[in-house]
């Protein structure tokens, strides 16, 4: 039974991560997975929710800063390499 409840909250943690990279997203799986890990741990799935949703939300935002951070660093490299453009 317990494998069972793991590998649907997986398959539900893969898919809304797949969906959208947003923080919402990050808040869902997030609260996918502390819920399972609080049911497992005598029967807390509420608390797990709530603080896996902080805990997603908070790396999703990460990711996304990052990504963003990359892409502005590429822009301008390429400005630097491509004079004149803007």
């Amino acid at each position: 039974m317990k494998f069972k409840l793991i590998a649907g909250a997986m398959a539900l943690v893969m898919m809304s991560g797949a969906a959208a990279g947003s923080a919402q997203a990050g808040c869902v799986g997030g609260a996918v997975v502390g819920g399972v890990a609080g049911h497992l741990a005598h029967h807390h799935a509420l608390a797990g929710a709530a603080v896996g949703c902080v805990v997603g939300h908070e790396l999703a935002l990460k990711k996304k800063r990052e990504r963003e951070e990359r892409r502005e660093e590429k822009r301008r490299e390429w400005l630097a390499a491509h004079p004149g453009h803007h």
